[in-house]
């Protein structure tokens, strides 16, 4: 079974779960999810990993693209573009701005517990991918303090995990509104500044 699948079925991204997450930092930032479109995109939005062969490559970057056939195809165009735009990465490298679900998401990521998320992405084998990963897309980052790159290139995923949720926290409170988006960079065809990504 591909990484991306398990990570869908019961990894970091796992439809029973994330969604979950996402719902309550969608509050978090403001608003009660009430539209229960709101909801389908919580649900599909990463529906995109299944059968990818990674997370963070070429395959796994281009994930976006089948929650937002989904949503186009059930509620319309403006509802495909949110759920289109919920990466950053994905939306950097195309010159276009994130949607707000683009936030949720990422404060998902750094509001769940660090015991639940280690265990998914470990039962997966995504864990090292995303350790690795960050390692590298980290670097000469100016968003990252000298304590926090030690943190990050820590080999202990508890240390790795609470600097990453950390700077996540910190991109979306920056980020929110609307700010432009300085700290995600790409380089080349694949790279990113920051992990969840891939989100």
């Amino acid at each position: 079974m591909r990484v991306g699948t398990k990570s869908v079925l019961f990894g970091a991204h796992c439809f029973l779960i994330h969604p979950f997450f996402v719902a309550v930092a969608w509050w978090t930032l403001g608003q009660f999810p009430w539209d229960p479109r709101l909801w389908a995109a919580f649900f599909v939005h990463d529906l995109g990993y299944l059968f990818s062969p990674n997370m963070d490559g070429p395959e796994g970057e281009e994930h976006v693209h089948l929650g937002a056939k989904i949503m186009g195809l059930c509620f319309g165009d403006w509802w495909a573009d949110f759920t289109l735009r919920h990466s950053r990465y994905w939306a950097k490298r195309n010159g276009v701005s994130v949607s707000k679900l683009c936030y949720a998401d990422k404060l998902a990521f750094a509001m769940t517990p660090g015991w639940l998320y280690l265990t998914m992405a470990r039962a997966t084998g995504e864990l090292a991918e995303y350790m690795a990963k960050s390692r590298d897309r980290q670097a000469g980052c100016a968003s990252f303090s000298a304590i926090e790159r030690t943190q990050l290139e820590s080999a202990e995923p508890r240390v790795w995990l609470q600097c990453l949720q950390n700077y996540t926290r910190r991109w979306v409170e920056q980020h929110r509104n609307g700010n432009a988006d300085t700290w995600t960079t790409v380089r080349g065809d694949s790279a990113e500044e920051s992990w969840i990504g891939t989100k």
